[in-house]
């Protein structure tokens, strides 16, 4: 063992491990400088839990000369009889360190073990990350060297996860940050919010196609059925939408109760207006399809869904607006009122789909003009179009 090349080690991590740009180039040069420093290592993994809806927890495998490997896994690993029978339950769950040496037959009991002894592996040791906040994750670590870690080897481990747990922290939470505002007010915005833009009045303008939709007879459907089942109903409503929007480079500002907001940008980055509105049309035309299909039993019945959506184009403001410390990151605008409006006259014509004669004119093809109409708020009336495939349900 190398103490200098300990202590140096130590020291970058309570400086935190700055000179790596990334988790994962952090996890490689971290695991190589323990190497350099005499630690015997074959494979090291790190396994944090996360704050996600669909991601339980993420895990970063390193080994000699290959690239860190990044991993995420869901809720169902819960039910998996693999992870209740892992040493890492038992740090996770109890906070403990976990020693398993593949040559001792108390080890068994891990069906990890065997995996690894037919690796090579002589020794197994997982170790506890404990965090400020008091959430435990875990870390495993593995040699090939003859008889396992010896104990002054194994004292370097213990010694050096304290540091590295407030590294892992710090990734984490915020990774944690990001993944919550992405979550809650969609990929763009979460990152100017992380970037700094979180004062009341910070706004920019954005030219964008505008998606502002909602579910039809939802009010019928609330005031007939429980309130369980209604959410249940909106849940699997709006995944006919958001992966459609999503895949097709927008993204999901709002939900107010059954309708939803959406937004495409349209700058140098991401493709000019015809190519954003023509993307914005196909997910149109799958979230068409998808709610089609759409339908839930509700007591002897099994319901059917649909929706309607309007299309428009233009200028928004975008950024936070609220009233006291209590904002959100949205956008207005009068392209954005008149899109709530087509929305509303779209419901009145029995019309899935409907654009602006702005959205229509830039997305040519495939559209029967519906006429003119009076928009409230406006002083001149709109055109509407809808698509040549759709037939009035009203």
């Amino acid at each position: 063992m190398d103490a200098s090349k300990l202590h140096e080690l130590t020291d970058w991590l309570i400086d935190g491990g700055r000179s790596a740009a990334s988790p994962s180039r952090f996890m490689a040069e971290c695991c190589e400088r323990m190497v350099a420093a005499g630690l015997p290592l074959w494979r090291v993994g790190v396994f944090v839990r996360t704050l996600h809806p669909d991601i339980y927890g993420r895990n970063f495998i390193w080994k000699p000369g290959a690239e860190v490997e990044v991993g995420t896994v869901d809720y169902n690993i819960l039910e998996s009889p693999g992870f209740h029978t892992s040493p890492l339950i038992i740090v996770f769950q109890q906070g403990l360190e976990v020693r398993a040496r593949t040559d001792d037959p108390r080890s068994e009991r891990f069906p990890i073990i065997d995996e690894l002894r037919a690796e090579g592996v002589t020794d197994y040791v997982a170790l506890p990350l404990p965090f400020i906040g008091g959430t435990v994750n875990g870390s495993s670590w593995t040699t090939k060297q003859p008889g396992g870690f010896t104990d002054e080897q194994l004292a370097a481990l213990r010694s050096l996860v304290k540091p590295l747990a407030r590294v892992v922290e710090i990734i984490t939470l915020t990774r944690t940050a990001a993944s919550l505002l992405d979550t809650y007010v969609g990929n763009r915005a979460g990152e100017r919010i992380l970037g700094g833009q979180i004062r009341r009045g910070h706004t920019e303008t954005m030219n964008a196609a505008i998606w502002l939709s909602d579910l039809r007879g939802f009010t019928s459907l609330s005031d007939r059925v429980p309130a369980e089942t209604v959410v249940d109903v909106l849940n699997h409503y709006f995944d006919c939408q958001v992966a459609a929007i999503r895949n097709h480079g927008g993204e999901v500002l709002k939900y107010m109760g059954d309708g939803l907001l959406a937004v495409f940008p349209i700058d140098e980055y991401v493709g000019d207006e015809q190519q954003v509105c023509s993307r914005v049309l196909e997910a149109a035309h799958e979230s068409r399809a998808s709610v089609a299909e759409l339908q839930c039993p509700i007591g002897d019945a099994v319901e059917r869904f649909r929706f309607g959506v309007a299309l428009h184009v233009g200028r928004i403001l975008y950024g936070n607006i609220g009233g006291g410390n209590r904002l959100d990151f949205t956008c207005i605008g009068p392209a954005v009122n008149l899109a709530a409006r087509l929305e509303k006259i779209a419901s009145q014509l029995g019309r899935t789909v409907v654009a602006s004669e702005g959205f229509a004119g830039i997305c040519r093809g495939g559209w029967s003009d519906l006429g003119e109409f009076p928009v409230a708020g406006f002083s001149k009336a709109a055109r509407v179009y809808g698509l040549v495939d759709e037939k009035s349900a009203a």
